[in-house]
């Protein structure tokens, strides 16, 4: 469909949603930095994914600036990636109208996802919130996306994708490209400090829950000095152990030491120790990234041309996929 310069192209949406923490750059934006040299990666921020359930405008708009301060920052490179707001290309809300009119109920209905985050309030969200898989079809499909990496949340919305390229391909002859799921290599998996049984979570309020990445050194202390633990005073990887266990996962990740190297450094030392050690790894460990984002905030309008050139790169590209779209089905 597309020029793809020997590189198949990949596709990953990030919410908006403020408050980026260790979980998501050890758990996936470190790997999309290793990895963007060899795929043709696009990055959109998707806000119109996050006004699903109610925002504050004004905070919306200095999260969306905030989360591509913080990938910038991380190492995401516009040589080699392209960053992007979803509502500067409005091809993907105009190919979602269509899309909704090939998607069956049945499809939507069984969407776990909406029943898990609608709860009970179910007849109180939006419909834009029960409609959610329809646009995130239209962002991967916009782009003739070749790959998508997905974690296990969102896997049934990528085979809700495929199936419905395939109808519409069935229906009108080659139209869109069917995606394929790309399994991310297996990063650390990052559990809240406060409770170590549940996975780290933006959603998640608490003010011991998460290592956020712009979070101050003192923060990182404070928040690591009352992190779970339990009452064994040996400091071994145990998953049966989920405290000490997850404060070890994080040392690993940070420094790349081996378990066998991490186990024998902390042999005869106690939490306490393990606790002021893990701080100071953390921060050092942050400490780039924090540098160049505040050096990125420093740059008036940098980050507001840099994801307009990112817009005006893949314009072209939905506008593309959206006629051909438009044509098959009639429109216009």
């Amino acid at each position: 469909m597309n020029e793809r310069n020997g590189r198949k192209r990949i596709l990953s949406g990030i919410q908006p949603t403020g408050n980026a923490h260790i979980g998501n750059y050890l758990g996936a934006i470190r790997h999309w930095v290793a990895s963007q040299g060899e795929y043709e990666s696009l990055f959109p921020i998707v806000d119109l994914h996050a006004i699903t359930v109610p925002k504050d405008p004004k905070q919306l708009r200095a999260h969306i600036r905030e989360t591509a301060g913080i990938l910038y920052a991380a190492g995401i490179d516009p040589e080699q990636s392209t960053l992007f707001i979803q509502s500067h290309v409005s091809a993907h809300a105009e190919l979602a109208w269509i899309l909704n009119c090939f998607i069956p109920m049945g499809w939507m209905e069984r969407m776990t996802q909406f029943k898990d985050k609608a709860g009970a309030a179910r007849e109180r969200v939006s419909v834009g919130l029960f409609d959610y898989p329809a646009l995130m079809a239209a962002d991967i499909l916009i782009y003739d996306a070749d790959l998508v990496p997905v974690g296990d949340d969102q896997r049934q919305h990528l085979e809700m994708t495929r199936d419905l390229a395939q109808r519409i391909n069935s229906m009108f002859g080659k139209t869109l490209v069917v995606p394929e799921a790309s399994i991310p290599p297996v990063g650390a998996r990052i559990m809240g400090l406060d409770d170590p049984t549940s996975k780290m979570s933006k959603s998640e309020t608490g003010q011991g829950h998460a290592i956020d990445l712009l979070d101050s050194p003192d923060e990182i202390r404070a928040k690591i000095r009352r992190a779970a633990t339990d009452s064994s005073r040996v400091i071994e990887f145990d998953e049966s152990r989920p405290g000490v266990n997850n404060l070890l996962v994080i040392y690993e990740a940070f420094t790349e030491r081996t378990r066998e190297d991490i186990e024998a450094h902390f042999d005869g030392k106690g939490y306490a120790d393990l606790k002021r050690e893990l701080s100071e790894v953390v921060i050092e460990g942050l400490r780039p990234l924090q540098e160049r984002y505040r050096e990125i905030r420093k740059e008036p309008g940098y980050l507001d041309a840099m994801l307009k050139e990112g817009a005006d790169k893949v314009r072209p590209i939905a506008d593309r996929t959206l006629r051909r779209v438009m044509d098959k089905v009639g429109l216009g």
